[in-house]
């Protein structure tokens, strides 16, 4: 199903539609951190409805927001962790900037913006995909680590069936796609 999905999804999707996330990749790769512009430029690309976090978060100094970023992004590519501990103690450390206390959507893009080769974005389409493919989503804190470990979960199915490797994106793609 996920292979099938991946398919159904590059089939759809123009390259072009992730090209802001690959311009704040390139950031975050130079720079270590994410700031305001980078979060700002996720936001729209994952089209996550307005809230009142915005504001707070333009009141924030860009030091502190880089700060903060900065240790998840330290955090998402910990290789002395596994993936779903490594995502679970990113996820934590972006908890102190405004909109990024609850909800895993929009922090789940920044960390994929922080680990590209390794994190997946977790959104209700992609928790639909995983009960379409029997891996239900308890709700409740540390859900993205949980959600990680299911991204693993497949990522290993596809091996054993030979498949080739698949990143924790093009599943998050697959099961994004499934939950349509």
């Amino acid at each position: 199903m996920i292979l099938t999905a991946l398919l159904g999804y590059r089939s759809a999707v123009p390259d072009c539609y992730d090209e802001p996330l690959y311009e704040v990749i390139e950031r975050v790769e130079r720079d270590g951190n994410l700031g305001k512009l980078d979060i700002g430029a996720l936001y729209l690309w994952k089209r996550i409805p307005r809230g009142n976090w915005g504001l707070k978060l333009l009141r924030m100094s860009e030091v502190e927001v880089r700060a903060v970023t900065s240790a998840a992004v330290r955090a998402a590519r910990d290789e002395d962790l596994p993936t779903p501990e490594a995502a679970a103690a990113a996820r934590t450390a972006l908890s102190p900037l405004p909109g990024m206390r609850t909800g895993d959507a929009l922090p789940s893009t920044l960390l994929l913006a922080a680990a590209p080769d390794r994190m997946a974005v977790y959104d209700r389409r992609a928790r639909k995909g995983l009960n379409k493919v029997g891996l239900p989503l308890s709700d409740g804190p540390g859900r993205y680590g949980r959600y990680m470990e299911r991204i693993e979960q497949c990522r290993a199915e596809l091996l054993e069936l030979r498949a080739e490797s698949h990143s924790a994106r093009e599943v998050d793609l697959a099961l994004y796609w499934l939950g349509a």
